[in-house]
C-alpha cells in the first residue's frame, strides 16, 4: 500500500554478480529503465478545504463571497507534465432554517434552502476567492463545499482519491444576514402646553420571532435587550430638525426603555415613562437600537414629523411641513401627510394636496396639471393631516404640493415642487411581491384630554378619586378589575401601560 499520494514506478534489474553458479549463463547485469508507464502507478491525492465567509455581518441584498485554502490531505497535490491537477470545487450557500444559528452536522439538513453556488478551479494548493453570492432574505447562510470526482474533467479523475464535502454550519463559514428592523412612531397630539405632558406610540416590527430571546453560543452574541426613545428638546425651530441633525450635541428632555421585540409600545402614560416638557419649543422623539449579531442597528429621523411635538411659547407663524411616502410600486395606494404648525389658525382653515407626475427620475421636476387633487381637509388646530391615498399605472417620480387656505380661499401657506421630502419614487413590482396593504395606523390610546394638554395631575387625582368613590359606592370594584385584566390579557405582546378609563370602559 501507497503510503501517501504519489506516482509509484517499478524499476527491476539483475546483478551478475548475486547470481552464483548460474552467472555463467548470463552475458552481463541488467536494470531496467525507470518511468516505464507499464511499470507506474499512481496513488490518488485528496484535495479538500478550508473556509472562511467573507462578511460576517451582512443585510439583506448584499453580495458575499468565501475564501477557500485547498490542500492535498493525503500527500502531495500530484501534477501532470509539471503542471498542477486542477480540481474544480463546488459550495453551496444555504439558508438556515428558522432565524438562529446552524447546528454544526455532517449531513446538510432538510429545511436547509440553497441561495446561491458557486465552482472554483482550484490550480495547485493556495487560497481563492469564490464568485459572489447575493443573500436575499435575513437570517443565517452557511456554506458547504465539495470535491465530486464525476464534476471533473474525465482525466483528472483517476488522479482524485475520492469524493469530498465540508461540514454544515461552522461558525467561521456563516454569514449572519441582520434583519432590518421598522420603527414607527406617532405623537398623540402636536401642541402640548408648557408643564403638560407628551404620549407617543411605538409601533415595532422586523425583529425574528424569537429576539431577544437568543443568550449567544459562544461565536455568535447574545441579542440586545431593549429599545431608547429618546425626546430630544426643546429646539428654537423647526429647522433643525433635519436628517443630519447632530444628535450627540442635541438637548435631551428624557429617555425610555422598552424591549426590543415586535409590538406596539404606548409611552409616556405612566409616572414612570412621563413625557413632561418644560420648556417652549420643538420636540423630537428619536428612537435607537444598537443592533446586534441578528438585527441592523437602527435609529429614526430627526427629520420625520410624525415624531415631534410643540411646546407653544411666543406667538408662532403659521407654516407647513410634510413628508411624503416615500415609495410606492405601479398600481400601489401611497400618500401624503402634512404637519400644520403655527399658535393662530384661523378658523375655517383648510389642506389641499396636488400630486404630478409620474415624471423620469432624471428630469427636472414640472408641477403643472395635477393627477390628484385631495378634497379639502379641514384644519381646526397644529398637528397631522393625511392627503388620503392615491395610485399611479406607470413608474417615475411622484411630486406632492401641499397647500393651505383661509375659510376664503387666500394662500397661507404652500408647498414648492420637487421639495425634499415631497417625493414619492414609484417602481415596477418585483416579480412575486405581494401587494402593499393600505398606510393604515392604528388607534391610539385615549388618556384625559387635560392630561395631555395641561398636565394637570392634581385634577387628574381628583377625576380619579371620584371614580374610585363612586365605584365603591355602586359595588363596582370587582367589575373595575377584572376588565382592567381583561384589557391586558387582549392586549398580548403590547406594553402593560396604563390605559384611560374610556378604553376600559368600552371593552
Amino acid at each position: 500500500m501507497a503510503p501517501s499520494s504519489g506516482f509509484y514506478t517499478w524499476v527491476w534489474s539483475i546483478d551478475k554478480q548475486k547470481q552464483g553458479e548460474n552467472a555463467r549463463y548470463l552475458t552481463d547485469s541488467f536494470t531496467d529503465r525507470f518511468g516505464r508507464v507499464a511499470e507506474t502507478s499512481v496513488a490518488p491525492f485528496q484535495p479538500e478545504a478550508v473556509s472562511k465567509a467573507n462578511g460576517r455581518l451582512v443585510k439583506p441584498g448584499d453580495a458575499v463571497t468565501d475564501t477557500i485554502t485547498v490542500s492535498s490531505t493525503n500527500g502531495a497535490w500530484l501534477k501532470q507534465n509539471g503542471a498542477p491537477i486542477p480540481v474544480v470545487f463546488e459550495g453551496i450557500a444555504y439558508q438556515v432554517p428558522d432565524t438562529l444559528p446552524p447546528v454544526q452536522g455532517s449531513e446538510v439538513p432538510a429545511g436547509a434552502v440553497p441561495v446561491g453556488s458557486v465552482q472554483v478551479v482550484a490550480e495547485g494548493p493556495g487560497t481563492y476567492t469564490s464568485p459572489a453570492v447575493t443573500l436575499p432574505d435575513a437570517g443565517f447562510v452557511t456554506w458547504v463545499w465539495e470535491v465530486k470526482k464525476a464534476s471533473q474533467p474525465e482525466w483528472v479523475r483517476p488522479f482524485l482519491a475520492t469524493d469530498w464535502r465540508d461540514t454544515y454550519g461552522i461558525n467561521v463559514e456563516t454569514h449572519s444576514v441582520r434583519w432590518p428592523v421598522t420603527i414607527m412612531s406617532e405623537v398623540r397630539e402636536y401642541n402640548v402646553h408648557e408643564g403638560g405632558r407628551a404620549f407617543d406610540r411605538i409601533t415595532v416590527t422586523g425583529y425574528p420571532d424569537n429576539h431577544p430571546d437568543f443568550t449567544g453560543d459562544g461565536y455568535w452574541g447574545p441579542d440586545a435587550k431593549e429599545l431608547t426613545h429618546t425626546v430630544y428638546g426643546p429646539f428654537a425651530t423647526d429647522t433643525e430638525l433635519t436628517e443630519d441633525l447632530p444628535l450627540e450635541d442635541a438637548p435631551v428632555l428624557t429617555r425610555i426603555t422598552t424591549p426590543a421585540k415586535n409590538g406596539i409600545y404606548d409611552i409616556g402614560y405612566t409616572d414612570e415613562d412621563a413625557i413632561r416638557p418644560a420648556k417652549p419649543g420643538y420636540y423630537a422623539t428619536i428612537t435607537s437600537f444598537e443592533g446586534d449579531d441578528r438585527v441592523q442597528p437602527f435609529v429614526s429621523s430627526p427629520a420625520d414629523i410624525w415624531e415631534r411635538f410643540f411646546v407653544p411659547g411666543l406667538e408662532q407663524p403659521v407654516s407647513v411641513v410634510t413628508q411624503a411616502q416615500e415609495s410606492a410600486f405601479v398600481g400601489d395606494p401611497f400618500s401624503d401627510t402634512a404637519l400644520v404648525q403655527g399658535t393662530d389658525i384661523p378658523k375655517g382653515a383648510y389642506l389641499v394636496f396636488r400630486a404630478y407626475g409620474p415624471q423620469p427620475a432624471g428630469d427636472a421636476p414640472v408641477c403643472e396639471v395635477p393627477f390628484f387633487t385631495s378634497a379639502k381637509v379641514p384644519v381646526t388646530q397644529a398637528g397631522h393631516y393625511r392627503s388620503g391615498e392615491t395610485t399611479v399605472n406607470k413608474p417615475g417620480n411622484v411630486y406632492w404640493v401641499e397647500t393651505l387656505y383661509d375659510k376664503d380661499g387666500k394662500v397661507l401657506a404652500a408647498g414648492k415642487c420637487g421639495a425634499p421630502g415631497e417625493t414619492t419614487v414609484v417602481t415596477e413590482r418585483p416579480p412575486g411581491t405581494p401587494p402593499t396593504p393600505p398606510s393604515t395606523r392604528p388607534p391610539l390610546p385615549k388618556p384625559p384630554t387635560s392630561l395631555a394638554e395641561t398636565g394637570s395631575d392634581g385634577w387628574m387625582s381628583l377625576v380619579w378619586g371620584g371614580i374610585a368613590v363612586a365605584l365603591l359606592a355602586t359595588g363596582g370594584t370587582l367589575w373595575f378589575g377584572r376588565r382592567l385584566a381583561l384589557y391586558r390579557e387582549r392586549n398580548g405582546d403590547v406594553r402593560e401601560e396604563e390605559t384611560g378609563l374610556d378604553d376600559l370602559m368600552n371593552e
